[in-house]
């Protein structure tokens, strides 16, 4: 039994049909799959102006570029003679499969499911009368958004271009980085409603073909309707979906995602999301910032450096403060205890409901500032902080000790490049104050304990999640966690992607 006593249902089977459209292919069966479809255009099209040999032409309005269907199909079939001239319309379609149009694009097609596939990707179809087969030539407008620079990832020392929504350009991209031949790029359709082409891509010789089988494998097993969103892939490939942290990395560089490939990582592109995914994804690679390789070696060591230690004092701060002033006072300062005390002596709540107070105001002027549109959002949050900040102390709802530890946990969440290894951080950060809230020092050490044990546990396509903290299959890997060696010197691509050359320079 469910809610309110109703019998819980159970879910039926997801349909799968198999042709999807199981008729003929003609104009009439065309005309059936989009009745009620006003973007759905046809006209007859007469050979060099023989009225014996009327073909029909079917396409989709705002999907084809009307000059390229009128130059690259119509003209060709108004001018040339010799197609008129030929008997059987076999052998007109032949002449036109091998060239005798100018469409650089030109498929034979004699399925429904194929026929409406290409349509609806921009494609138009020439059908031949009592065929039962088509034409198909690619004169899709190729409207999209123009390459412009990164909006999320700051580009300090780079390349300015970033990914767009058409998956074509973003191969392109990539080709024009990585020029190898050796480059491979692999296509499924993934959506039953959306069709959505999603690119497999790897470096032969380099990258691991079982990681890549098994990517494929992943987005194979893939049966939803539509696939729209980053969520849609990012938690069906992961294959784990307990834990918070991201096991795939995500980034809409060209160049860092050249340099993921490079690495012997596997790269995926979605067609109408402009973002590049790479995996396995591990704590280390959610660390470092796409920067790091374009600064000097001993910088990008000292800000590596000072991510981990942002990650502890945005993990641990709020909870070390409600431990310490609430169980353990004898581990403060006896003049800063006596501020402390002084701070907090007209305050009517504890001091774990203070932390949370303002953990909770903070992740609402947060979300308040990213929902609304720019120009308000800055308003937004310039109040709120205002009222957070000086109104809350002033009216003795919060100490300004709380005030100023929430605060510095924040900002040094801010530092991770993750924005989503920085949500499961705030996730935990709620967690362990709580705990220790309820035992003290002991309940966020054993906070962090279990913290500890769940990253252990979760591996990205076979890789530790810990790496190179962790090993792999019983054997240590050997890399730099936090020290970035000079790049003359790394001669060894990760170890933990098992690469098939495992050198990557001389």
């Amino acid at each position: 039994m469910g809610f309110f006593g109703r019998k819980r249902e159970s879910v039926p089977p997801h349909p799968r049909r198999e042709p999807r459209i199981a008729l003929p292919l003609s104009l009439e069966s065309l005309e059936q799959v989009f009745q009620g479809t006003v973007d759905f255009s046809k006209r007859p099209v007469q050979l060099a102006g023989d009225g014996k040999k009327i073909l029909t032409l079917c396409y989709v309005e705002g999907m084809v570029r009307m000059e390229r269907v009128s130059d690259y199909v119509l003209r060709p079939m108004a001018q040339d003679r010799e197609l008129a001239r030929l008997a059987d319309m076999k052998d007109v379609m032949r002449q036109m499969e091998e060239g005798a149009l100018y469409s650089l694009g030109v498929e034979r097609r004699n399925t429904m499911d194929q026929a409406v596939g290409d349509l609806v990707a921009g494609n138009c179809l020439l059908l031949f009368p009592g065929e039962g087969e088509a034409l198909s030539f690619n004169v899709g407008t190729e409207e999209k958004r123009g390459i412009s620079a990164p909006e999320n990832e700051t580009v300090l020392k780079g390349s300015r271009d970033a990914f767009v929504e058409g998956i074509r350009t973003n191969t392109s991209l990539v080709r024009r980085h990585l020029k190898a031949p050796e480059l491979k790029i692999r296509e499924q359709v993934v959506g039953r409603q959306s069709l959505t082409a999603v690119d497999v891509l790897y470096i032969d010789g380099i990258a691991n073909m079982e990681l890549v089988e098994q990517t494929q494998a992943q987005l194979s097993r893939l049966d939803i309707d539509a696939l729209l969103a980053a969520g849609n892939i990012e938690e069906y490939i992961a294959g784990q979906t307990s834990t918070p942290f991201p096991l795939v990395q995500y980034t809409e560089r060209p160049d860092r995602f050249c340099g993921g490939l490079a690495e012997g990582r596997v790269g995926i592109l979605i067609d109408g999301l402009p973002l590049g995914y790479l995996a396995p994804g591990t704590i280390g690679d959610f660390l470092r910032a796409a920067q790091d390789k374009s600064s000097n070696w001993m910088v990008a060591t000292m800000l590596t450096a000072l991510r981990y230690i942002c990650l502890m004092i945005t993990l641990t701060l709020p909870a070390l403060y409600v431990a310490v002033v609430t169980f353990h006072q004898e581990m403060i300062p006896t003049r800063l205890a006596l501020s402390i005390i002084s701070a907090k002596r007209d305050v009517p709540f504890a001091s774990v409901f203070e932390v949370l107070i303002l953990l909770i105001a903070f992740e609402i002027l947060q979300e308040a500032g990213l929902r609304l549109p720019q120009a308000i959002g800055q308003t937004v949050s310039i109040i709120g902080g205002l009222v957070v900040g000086t109104a809350a102390v002033e009216a003795k709802i919060v100490s300004p000790a709380v005030l100023i530890v929430v605060a510095i946990a924040g900002i040094a969440g801010y530092t991770m490049p993750s924005q989503e290894l920085a949500g499961a951080l705030r996730l935990w950060r709620f967690a362990l104050a709580l705990l220790a809230g309820a035992a003290g020092l002991f309940g966020a050490v054993m906070g962090l304990a279990a913290l500890v044990c769940h990253l252990a546990g979760i591996e990205s396509f076979g890789v530790s999640y810990l790496t190179p903290f962790a090993a792999n299959e019983g054997e240590q890997v050997q890399g730099q966690a936090v020290l970035r060696q000079p790049l003359p010197k790394t001669k060894l691509r990760p170890a933990a992607l098992r690469t098939k050359n495992k050198r990557n320079q001389g």
